[in-house]
Formats: C-alpha cells, structure tokens, sequence
C-alpha cells in the first residue's frame, strides 16, 4: 500500500511516503524552492517523494491531507461571529482566500497532483484526518512504544490547540483536549511578537533568548506575576485560559494588543533591529518557565490519564527543547519520543501514517530505536552528480581515496580551528540539521561560537550552538540519560565538565555573559550551563559518527559545534550548488561534499555568490 501526505498552505509545507507502513521519504517544500517556511503546495516534495519509490501519481493508493478544512472554516466563522464585529478587517482579508481556495482543497489537490503526473481522481482516495491527530500519528507510530501517551501541543488546528492521545498498537484513541482561542503555543508566538521576532519562526530565539534573564531577579518574579495574573490562568491538569482582552490573535492581523501590553509590562513592543535590553531577556525567561510549567503539567496529566509510562510528543510546542528536557528531568516517564519533524511538516508523515493504521486498519510493527531512520529521509546526490557542479562552476576539489582518510582529513581541520561545511547522504527532515546539512567547528574552542554567529551564519550572537557526540560519549559531557538524536533536549552540562563562573549579574551586558567561559566546550554550553545535545548514532549515521571519532581521537574532545548548513533568512541547503553557493558567501574555511573537500583559499571568485549583493532578512 502505497500513501502519500501532505501538508500545505499555512506554513512548512511538506510531502511524505509511506510504503507498507514504511517512511520511505519525506521533504519540505521550501528546501527545493530556497523560500523559507514556504506554505505553497509542495509541488517539488511530492515529486521528489514519487520518484525515490519510482511511482506516479495514479499509482498511489490514497492522499492524506494533515487537516480538516471545513472544520477549520467552520473556526474561522464561529470565532468572527463570537466577536464581531471585531475582526472585520481580519474577516474581509480572509474569506476571499477560503472561498477561492481553501474551500475546494480537494479539487485544487487533484489539479496540483495532475501538474506532476497522470492522476484518476476516482481511482486514488482523498482522507483528511484531523490536524492532532496527524500531529499524535507522526509522533506514536514511528516510536520504539507498543503503547504510549501522546501529547500534541501548537499554534491551533481546526479547533484543538492541544491533545491527549492514548496510542497502543495501531490504535490511537483521544482522551482529551484543549480548544482555541486557548493555546500554548499562541501564547509563547505572542510574547515572539512582542520580544520582536518573526511568529512561527522565531520562537526558537525566544527559547535561546530565556537564560539571559536573571533567575529570582525582581524583574523575573514581576513579569512571572504579570503573566500569569493577566494574560494566562494554568489548571492543574495544563489546561489554560487565556484572557482575550489582551490578546487579538482571534479576530484580528497582530497577536495581541500592543497598547495593553505596553502598560502591563512597562516597555514597548520590541522591534526587529533594536537592541537586546535585560528587561526583554527577563520577559523572555518568565514566559519560558510559565510555558515549562503549562508543558510538564500537560504530560503529568497524559500520565495520569492513560497510566503509561512513555510518552510521545508533536506539535510546534514539542520544539521546545527546553521544556522538554523538564520532562524528562521530572522522571515521570521511562521512555519519551519527540516527532523531529514535530511542527506542521511532519503532518504530512502523520497524515500518512493515520490513514495506514486507523482508515486501512493496517498493523503495526514497532521498530528500534525508532522509524523516522535518523530523520535522513530527502534526497541525495551521487559523485557524479557533485563532479557536474564542479565542472559548472569551475570549483577545486580534493577528493577522498576512502572514509577513513576522508573523516581523519576533515577531522584535522576541525582540530585546527577551521569551520566546515558537512554535506552527507540524504536530508534530514525537520527543523534540524543532523549530520548531513551541518555546519560543524570544535565545541572546544571558546570562540568558535561568536565566528560561527557572526560571519558564517549572519544571526544574533546571543543564540546557541548545539552540540553533537557520539552516543556512548555522551554521558562524559551532559546530563542526558536516554539518547536524543534529534536535537530535542536541553540538559545541563556536567559538573565536571564546567568552569567557574560568575553568578548571573545584571550588571554584566549580553555581550560580556556570552564572553564568559563556562566549561570545556564553550561553544555549545549555554549562559545557563545547558545544551541542546545530539547524539550521534553508528546504526544510523556511520560517517558522521566515524568524524566525531576521528576528532576525538585527535583532540580528546569528542564534541563538535553542528549547526545548520544556511545563513539567516534562508532554508537548510538542499543540493551540493545550494551547498556551494551558501560555502562561498561566508567566511566558513572550509566544504566536504561526500568525497570532496573543497578549500575556500583554492576557489575561483563566483558572480552569482558576492556577499555584498546578498540580503539577510531576520527569520
């Protein structure tokens, strides 16, 4: 049986196949179109996902798209008319497009399909299950659980904005769930509003932006307070209510009422460009411990509710690495399961997965350590088609006689302080780059950080770097008791592995606690002694196992800086000409391309790549 899924048109759209319950491959649009967060149909994923399993349209089975339309619709004209007339700009703007477009979703599917290949629309079925439940698919069926509490969290779907699921075998049945305009994610995009960056992209910068603040600082304590009196009631269960006399997310084009929010938190609303004050660092710490709090309570309540101990989680909100990590500080489960496509990507998996095992009715088999295969599930590229881009662009390579001399190579420019573009296999899916799209550079060098931000990456210097290790390695350096292998965790950086450090000082700038040297891989530790850990499996990633290896074995250290192979504004590279071209517009030292090693003191000057032509907008 042959699925394909989709997830389209509001942001992150992605494609994904399944084979007989397998992944066989998975993409987001925006990889192949260069247009970050791209919301279009995913035109070139669904292409790319029908020739790796060498199929046409007309020969798949079925179709699951990730949502409900109508029941979406059917939010949208139930919420405006709560609030009307409130909302009448926002409701002018929005039904020309769902009387257009959204409302004939499978007609425009089918002719979206048919621009691809042949397609017999009485032939191939078209399932819509819900937004959570694909959500609670993408995450329980790939799982190393037979059973499991799921626990989808984001923005909204139709109406749910979080869920409990219980999973066992091919079953998923919902237990409970919370509903617009009530939302956790909502209410973290809002405070990405107002801390000035960019809603449903930056709120990861939120995440990095929280340890800045001062811990139990009069600030923290007020802006908690403010939070939690004014804007946001949390239940014993997770549950919230969100008072909508600040917020204008539901009826109108900004997330919340700037004036209100002005004279309940005392400083404006931040824009894009300006600095970085303490009070946005100590704003964004009290939301972050207020989300943590919404985020455990909810998996304590999924534990309570199905009496499992795994659990697994998805939704925009699962991102958060952070308030993760307080979940499996909390020990409440032995086994947890992140989708790493987590947000409205890896909808298109779960879609496809629900229609396999609750509409076909399939069986399932529970494969270790899991079934997303790493999450290396887009294209790759052969040598020859590498040599092509060579000839193209008039570039100079080295290339590799075998592994072993490739990653001790590598590994030796990496001991050397070099910054390296690493371009393996195929493209992980998710938000993350996991050994095949990196940037990587040696965690111990304490300003590998700052280099990386500034000229290679073109992003704030406050965000962290995380850090890649061997699995078996990784108990040397954090404390992380289960394997995360997909960047999904924030823990803490061993006691012993850390340096004496001042107290978090109001006094101190940004700039002078990012400067502080807090353990023996500076690059990856974050102000509050954490990291964002992946660990690096041989089963799954031989050849970036094999470099962190061979690096250890010169250095000592077997931590690397990974971070994603782009600049700010653009997607993670897809093809070695993307790999190419970002490599020359920065200041990264050096590219390895499967077998190739490219040394930027060696390359011709390219018209198409001058930096100083290049515009970073803020993402």
């Amino acid at each position: 049986m042959k699925i394909l899924g989709i997830s389209a048109w509001y942001h992150d759209s992605a494609a994904a196949i399944i084979v007989d319950g397998k992944i066989v491959a998975a993409a987001q649009e925006e990889r192949f179109t260069r247009k970050k967060h791209d919301a279009g149909f995913p035109q070139h994923a669904v292409k790319f996902c029908l020739d790796e399993c060498g199929l046409t349209p007309n020969d798949l089975d079925a179709i699951a798209f990730y949502d409900k339309p109508f029941l979406k619709f059917e939010r949208l004209l139930e919420t405006y008319y709560t609030w009307s007339p409130k909302g009448l700009l926002s409701f002018v703007k929005a039904m020309p497009v769902w009387l257009g477009e959204k409302i004939f979703l499978k007609q425009r599917i089918r002719k979206e399909l048919k621009n691809i290949g042949a397609f017999d629309s009485r032939k191939v079925k078209l399932l819509f299950p819900e937004h959570h439940l694909s959500h609670a698919a993408s995450a329980f069926y790939p799982s190393p659980f037979e059973s499991a509490a799921i626990l989808t969290m984001d923005g909204v779907g139709e109406w749910a904005t979080a869920s409990i699921y219980s999973g066992n075998k091919k079953q998923i049945t919902a237990i409970k769930e919370l509903q617009f305009p009530h939302s956790p994610g909502l209410l973290y995009s809002a405070f990405t509003y107002w801390l000035g960056f960019t809603v449903n992209s930056g709120e990861y910068k939120l995440m990095g932006l929280a340890p800045y603040g001062v811990p139990g600082s009069d600030d923290v304590l007020r802006f908690e307070k403010i939070i939690r009196d004014k804007l946001v009631h949390v239940h014993d269960d997770g549950s919230i209510w969100m008072n909508q006399a600040y917020y204008t997310y539901a009826t109108g084009l900004r997330m919340v009422s700037d004036t209100a929010w002005e004279q309940l938190f005392g400083f404006p609303k931040r824009n894009p460009d300006d600095e970085l004050q303490q009070h946005h660092c100590d704003l964004a710490m009290a939301v972050q411990h207020v989300t943590e709090e919404i985020v455990l309570k909810m998996a304590l309540e999924a534990r309570r509710l199905t009496g499992s101990e795994n659990i697994c989680l998805a939704g925009g909100v699962a991102l958060n690495g952070v308030a993760n990590g307080k979940i499996l500080a909390s020990g409440a489960f032995k086994g947890i399961f992140t989708q790493p496509a987590a947000g409205d990507a890896g909808g298109a998996i779960g879609a496809a997965l629900a229609a396999h095992h609750i509409f076909y009715e399939k069986e399932r088999e529970v494969i270790a350590p899991d079934a997303m295969q790493g999450s290396y599930l887009g294209p790759a590229f052969s040598p020859a088609q590498t040599g092509e881009m060579i000839r193209r662009r008039n570039a100079v390579a080295v290339r590799s006689t075998s592994e072993g001399e490739l990653c001790s190579a590598t590994a030796a420019l990496l001991a050397t302080g070099n910054v390296v573009g690493w371009f393996q296999g195929r493209m992980e899916f998710g938000p993350r780059a996991l050994g095949n799209r990196s940037i990587l550079g040696d965690a111990a060098n304490e300003n590998m950080q700052q280099k990386i931000n500034l000229k290679i990456k073109f992003r704030e210097n406050f965000r962290p770097f995380a850090p890649s290790v061997p699995v078996e390695k990784a108990g040397n350096y954090f404390d992380l008791p289960i394997a995360s292998p997909y960047m999904l965790f924030v823990v803490p950086v061993k006691n012993d592995r850390r340096l004496d450090a001042p107290a978090p000082d109001q006094q101190l700038s940004m700039t002078e606690r990012l400067h502080i040297r807090r353990s023996v891989i500076p690059a990856v530790t974050h102000v509050d002694f954490s990291a964002r850990v992946q660990t690096v499996h041989r089963e799954t990633n031989q050849r970036f196992y094999d470099l962190l290896e061979a690096f250890g074995s010169k250095t000592g250290s077997y931590v690397l800086v990974n971070t994603s192979f782009n600049v700010r504004g653009e997607p993670i590279v897809c093809t070695p000409d993307d790999a190419y071209r970002c490599f020359m517009r920065t200041a990264m030292d050096y590219l390895v391309i499967g077998d190739f090693i490219f040394d930027k003191k060696d390359q011709p000057v390219q018209d198409d790549v001058d930096i100083r032509k290049e515009e970073f907008p803020p993402d």
